[in-house]
């Protein structure tokens, strides 16, 4: 047995869990596990962040990428809680990721010491596990559990916090092979499989949603199989896209506030809703009471937690999505609902998603940017308008390609995101779609782009005005723009080109397609600054407390 500091069992624990690449930024708390990390830099690439939240969003977005567990780094006290954003991020959309941060010496924990927080205890709502590690004994099975746990189940994120004095100490350390993270099934019952089956032969009119944990559960094969078998209309939740194919022929689009009419009209009127690791949300539902009011509901999901939690289901399997369809598709025959597609599809023709063509418009750009790609892009993004464009008008072919902050809708997220992904994926086309709002935010990243060369392309869709917020404030708000106006002279080229990122600006479709394929040619970070609208809004859209059945255009709008 091997003695060892903490700081190279950290290392080597790193090593052993197969980390190839981890995000994250020094400080004095830190410094003996940075010193170590130097000494392996041949083995670990650490991409130095310009900010702590961007190390966390990075981790995040390489694990969303690749579907391995992220990394992040950061120091004591402001380190610390400076990846708490991003940590909560990961936890509300189900995303492994282990940070490791350092404190002050066990003898001085307690003590309000300089740079001294308690980041166990900030991040104990927002984690499936927070350890602080005050004795260098414990330190190796205490990642090797981190990492475990984050994977396992419904993964998410784990923090492990050491005091600074436990990465000088020296103990013994023998390597160990990765645990096997086997998939869970400890609560699935045979009986709810047969009762699943038997409510699917029953239906007359089948509707099939979709969240992302079918994506985390790597089911879209099987997902695909049990589609055509029950032969039923698919919509999916935001966190769900990619999880079946956009362009599949049974597909409707997305469900809920800005989700299209033939997804909410079609779960409205379906008599079975078969819910795929999605946790039924507030922006999924409308208003409960009236969500699926005709149907059967019949939920799978590998958390118990989630079985009742905001609607009644009137079935439900608990189980690893991939397990379950698996049985599921053993037992099932194929369903012919012909009579009910051609309703639904009839419904897709007479509701499409429209835009203004005439003018350069947020749909127009991610339109344009899919008709580049065909598809064969990682798509990110912020929070907002755009986020809802990037997934209305984009068709996503596969699982994680998509990769957005659902849950807490963070602001700032897309950037280090991407550079995550890129680095996780680096044969791939990483497009981060942000609004001018958000790419505020953290546009200090370009700066880690820039000397890394990493090249992710930037598009901003620019109507200098915080969007979404703006939107609620001229349908809910009698137009009371209440500081929601960013027009204060801003120029995001000249902006990257201080950070040394080349860059520009459009205002015509033409000019997007001209600046994207410089972008592409360039294989260097680059920026493109889309000037639209301010007015532009996202349709359809489902008014705060209504039934999603409810959803309106601003056709609806101006007849009513």
């Amino acid at each position: 047995m091997k003695q060892l500091t903490g700081s190279q069992i950290v290392i080597e624990c790193l090593k052993e869990q197969g980390v190839d690449t981890v995000f994250g930024y020094p400080g004095g708390a830190i410094l003996n596990i940075y010193d170590e990390l130097y000494k392996h830099k041949d083995e670990i690439t650490h991409i130095l962040t310009s900010h702590e939240q961007g190390a966390s969003h990075a981790a995040d977005g390489y694990a969303r990428a690749t579907g391995k567990v992220g990394v992040c780094m950061a120091t004591s006290g402001p380190g610390a809680t400076n990846i708490v954003t991003g940590i909560a991020t990961a936890y509300m959309d189900s995303i492994p990721i282990v940070a490791i941060t350092c404190n002050v010496g066990v003898s001085l924990l307690g003590r309000d010491s300089f740079q001294e927080i308690d980041i166990t205890g900030i991040t104990m709502p927002i984690t499936k596990y927070s350890y602080i590690v005050k004795d260098v004994r414990n330190l190796a099975d205490t990642i090797r559990n981190a990492f475990r746990i984050a994977k396992s189940g419904r993964p998410g994120p784990v923090l492990i916090d050491i005091p600074k004095d436990v990465t000088a100490a020296v103990t013994g350390y023998k390597a160990m092979e990765p645990a096997v993270i086997k998939r869970e099934t400890k609560d699935l019952q045979e009986k709810d499989i047969y009762h699943a089956v038997d409510m699917i032969k029953d239906a007359k009119k089948p509707f099939i949603m979709v969240g992302g944990g079918a994506t985390l559960s790597n089911a879209s094969s099987e997902l695909k199989k049990f589609v055509e078998k029950v032969n039923a209309p698919v919509c999916d939740t935001l966190m769900g896209k990619g999880a079946f194919n956009g362009t599949h022929p049974l597909y409707t689009g997305m469900v809920g506030m800005h989700g299209t009419k033939a997804s909410n009209f079609g779960i409205s009127e379906c008599d079975l809703l078969i819910t795929i690791g999605a946790r039924f949300s507030d922006r999924v539902l409308g208003n409960p009471k009236r969500f699926a009011k005709d149907a059967k509901i019949l939920q799978i999901d590998i958390d118990p937690a989630e079985i009742n939690k905001n609607i009644v289901v009137d079935s439900c399997i608990i189980g690893d999505i991939k397990a379950v369809l698996t049985l599921l598709n053993r037992r099932l025959v194929s369903q012919d609902h012909k009579e009910w597609i051609d309703y639904i599809q009839n419904l897709k023709e007479k509701y499409p998603l429209t835009y203004q063509s005439d003018v350069l418009s947020g749909p127009q750009v991610v339109e344009k940017i899919y008709e580049k790609t065909q598809g064969d892009a990682i798509i990110v993004t912020e929070v907002g308008q755009h986020q809802m464009w990037a997934a209305q008008f984009y068709s996503y072919h596969e699982p994680r390609k998509f990769l957005t902050s659902g849950g807490l809708g963070t602001m700032g997220y897309g950037l280090g995101a991407a550079l995550g992904a890129k680095m996780g994926r680096k044969d791939e086309l990483v497009i981060n779609i942000a609004g001018d709002g958000c790419f505020r935010m953290n546009i200090n990243e370009l700066a880690t782009a820039a000397r890394y060369q990493i090249p992710v392309i930037q598009v901003v869709i620019n109507n200098q005005v915080l969007g979404m917020v703006r939107q609620w404030q001229n349908l809910f708000y009698e137009e009371r723009y209440s500081y929601t106006t960013l027009k204060d002279g801003v120029d995001f080229i000249k902006v990257a080109e201080g950070f040394g990122v080349d860059g520009r600006h459009v205002s015509t479709i033409e000019e997007f397609e001209a600046a994207f394929d410089e972008a592409v040619a360039s294989k260097k970070p680059f920026v493109i600054d889309c000037h639209i609208d301010s007015d532009e809004k996202v349709w359809p859209m489902v008014s705060p407390g209504s039934a999603i059945s409810e959803a309106f255009t601003e056709e609806d709008l101006a007849n009513k």
